[in-house]
């Protein structure tokens, strides 16, 4: 059994993880830490990390980057595994999380969908066989709540062209003004925010006469608890160091 604190319970994802671990028999969600203290569906939420008593076995993150030292610095005193799904990290931030790698297992990843880490490689062998014959643009569009932009997947995405193409091209975010003739080594990343949207990421590989393209889209928020959870069981017990959905994929 996998006892999973979730971080950001009271939120819509992190709702959506407690559906799914408690319908999962090899875990349980122990408690929560939110902004308030509360219960939810009789599972005691916290507003401090420092409040928990219960034993856990991995945190479920899906609140906010401002949120990273208190769930870190209670990874490293409880010896906990920790996953990482917020958004909007800065550099010093992915530093501290790569600190924190040395001292316990930090699972991070842009998207946990399984569709997504697909697409991700598909993007790098394309990119690869395709080579400067084709332009590379990123299209991602998300609803109109998101704060950070480009999104993470998108980025996520852009690297791995990029390392499919060798590693030689720069990121262009959106285009205004005169800008010239598009260059070679760019890859153009633009974001689009409206509605409801759940997440949707295209990427174009635009040719001479002819276009390729590989995109996904998330029909609900379901698909990323479905990941985090199945991340979970995969990290329990698992030593200090960084994971990503690649290392649970290819536990399967």
């Amino acid at each position: 059994m996998t006892n999973i604190l979730i971080s950001g319970i009271l939120g819509h994802m992190g709702r959506n993880v407690y559906e799914l671990a408690a319908a999962d028999a090899d875990v349980q969600c122990v408690c929560g830490v939110d902004l308030r203290e509360d219960t939810f569906c009789g599972v005691p939420v916290y507003d401090s990390f420092d409040k928990v008593k219960e034993p856990v076995d991995v945190v479920i993150d899906f609140s906010s980057a401002a949120n990273l030292p208190n769930i870190l610095a209670f990874a490293k005193r409880t010896g906990c595994g920790v996953i990482l799904a917020a958004t909007g990290y800065t550099e010093s931030d992915l530093a501290a999380i790569d600190a924190a790698a040395k001292e316990t297992a930090v699972f991070k990843t842009a998207n946990l969908s399984v569709g997504v880490n697909l697409l991700q490689k598909l993007v790098k062998e394309a990119a690869a066989f395709l080579g400067d014959a084709f332009d590379i643009e990123i299209i991602e569009k998300h609803h109109n709540l998101k704060k950070d932009a480009p999104s993470g997947t998108a980025l996520m995405l852009a690297e791995s062209a990029n390392e499919g193409a060798g590693g030689a091209k720069r990121f262009i975010y959106g285009r205004e003004g005169m800008v010239g003739a598009r260059e070679k080594a760019e890859i153009g990343i633009h974001a689009v925010r409206g509605g409801t949207i759940v997440g949707e990421h295209e990427v174009l590989f635009a040719g001479e006469d002819e276009i390729v393209t590989l995109s996904h889209s998330a029909r609900s928020k379901k698909v990323f608890a479905a990941g985090a959870v199945r991340a979970a069981k995969f990290l329990k017990g698992k030593p200090a160091g960084r994971y990503d959905m690649n290392d649970v994929l290819a536990s399967l």
